[in-house]
């Protein structure tokens, strides 16, 4: 989480929602990949975090299948972010803070183990989410 956390922090350079992704193979915990939302930056509103750490994991890999992979994410998924996992197939997500507003792990939704679905993710939330959702909040207030 502490990589993702940077990741977060990066985002703020260009102005953009700090929320940081890593994915992670789970045998060794090497870092496959390692983004932040570029929504701004990239004029792009499917550049979250976890979209893009998944594009560049499965490139890595040469393969769309991220089986023997983390998603970890310091704010819980969006349902956009929540299905690109899924169809990865992302056995564990672990996130930081909750998102009422958006949350497709447990907050709105929980898309993750649905079982009408082909594939249910392990959920690990609240993981460092107090630093998680300062960040978030500090952000927020400096627009407001």
């Amino acid at each position: 989480m502490a990589d993702a956390l940077d990741e977060a922090r990066a985002a703020l350079d260009h102005d953009d929602v700090p929320v940081g992704a890593v994915v992670v193979r789970l045998t060794d915990a090497t870092v496959l990949a390692r983004r932040h939302n570029e929504r701004e930056h990239a004029a792009d509103p499917t550049a979250h975090a976890e979209i893009l750490a998944l594009r560049d994991a499965a490139e890595k890999l040469g393969r769309w299948r991220l089986e023997g992979c983390a998603l970890v994410v310091t704010l819980e998924p969006c349902p956009m972010c929540a299905g690109a996992a899924l169809a990865a197939r992302i056995p564990v997500l672990a996130f930081g803070a909750p998102d009422p507003k958006a949350g497709a792990c447990g907050s709105l939704y929980n898309l993750a183990v649905d079982p009408r679905l082909n594939h249910q993710i392990e959920l690990h939330d609240g993981i460092r989410a107090d630093d998680a959702r300062d960040l978030l909040q500090e952000f927020f207030a400096r627009r407001r």
